[in-house]
């Protein structure tokens, strides 16, 4: 048994001792009756497989870009705690940070720590400050959505996860949330922000005024003047209002025989020469009531929902080639008239 969960660790290395120990359970290792989660802590412990112990065991070397927008880290820190109406509500900073100049292309504090809230940032940093070549983030939610994958995908963005469990690989980002912490959030203890657009507004004018404009002492320069001095090689966004599009979900739905598509319990109607086909469909998940047909990697038609009741009002072109319907009333008046 010490061998099947020592050949078991092998595979779950970076796993905290209990969350390794439920893992043994759920594959059936091991019996919780018969060895408890202590029996593999020591275990563990005796082999120096601890995951503090691999984590310290791992070569790390400082590295830092020498050209800007090469490599972007992105993250989310627990943020500033508004209090509203006599309550207290905790903000989250989503950030992205340029490697070799350590500017911040964007920035901002949300309520929430949802997809939008992420895109939002990178959207408004890839417009202010261009497009990098990579975007390296954790494993969190947000940044394993396909909608990002796509996204970076379509602008040529090679987007790289950390190793799960190991926030030191991104100490730069790290660096600067703990500089907003002591450097920003002293500042807002004489007059405190009453709400998120205020917490906002006094944050990007401490980050443009003060750390932008301050001497980093990794590369002795103002993170903007670094940025400035290489801005000529930044490969920009042509037309911003592609961005929205990139964002959208993507799937595949089969058209029925009366010309519609089902997308989250709603009929949309589309051309009728899509009949019994497969077609791509992309949407924005805030306004799903629009959906685009896609060929090709391009839009060519708007699908809208529609009602099934303000369709039965609606009159159906016929094809040319079609029949005009039987009128029953005169082959029966003909009929009686013959008798």
């Amino acid at each position: 048994m010490k061998d099947a969960i020592l050949a078991a660790r092998q595979k779950h290395r970076l796993l905290s001792a209990m969350l390794f120990y439920e893992t043994l359970v759920a594959e059936g290792i091991i019996s919780p009756d018969k060895v408890s989660y202590h029996t593999v802590y020591r275990l563990l412990k005796s082999k120096n497989l601890l995951e503090r112990d691999i984590k310290s065991s791992q070569e790390r070397k400082r590295f830092s870009y020498d050209k800007i927008n090469i490599l972007w880290q992105g993250d989310m820190s627990v943020g500033y705690y508004l209090v509203i109406g006599g309550k207290k509500y905790r903000t989250n900073l989503f950030a992205f940070l340029d490697d070799c100049s350590r500017l911040v292309p964007f920035a901002q504090f949300f309520f929430t720590e949802k997809f939008d809230s992420m895109k939002t940032v990178l959207k408004e940093a890839l417009i202010r400050r261009g497009i990098p070549k990579i975007i390296y983030v954790d494993n969190g939610k947000v940044y394993q959505a396909g909608q990002l994958q796509l996204a970076c995908a379509s602008l040529g963005i090679t987007l790289t996860h950390t190793q799960p469990y190991d926030p030191e690989s991104k100490g730069k980002i790290e660096r600067f949330f703990g500089t907003v912490r002591s450097r920003f959030y002293p500042r807002l203890e004489q007059n405190p922000p009453k709400s998120l657009e205020e917490l906002n507004a006094c944050f990007w004018q401490w980050l443009e005024e003060d750390y932008h404009r301050r001497m980093h002492s990794a590369i002795d320069m103002c993170p903007l003047d670094l940025f400035m001095s290489q801005v000529s090689s930044v490969r920009t966004i042509s037309d911003p209002r592609i961005l929205d599009s990139l964002f959208w979900k993507r799937d595949y739905r089969k058209v029925k025989h009366d010309a519609t598509i089902t997308l989250l319990n709603q009929l949309f109607e589309v051309p009728h020469h899509y009949v019994g086909q497969k077609v791509e469909i992309r949407y924005d998940p805030a306004a799903p009531n629009v959906v685009h047909i896609y060929e090709n990697d391009k839009s060519v038609f708007k699908a809208k929902a529609i009602s099934l009741s303000d369709n039965a009002h609606v009159k159906r072109q016929r094809n040319k080639e079609e029949k005009a319907p039987i009128d029953f009333k005169s082959l029966l008046g003909t009929s009686q008239e013959g008798s």
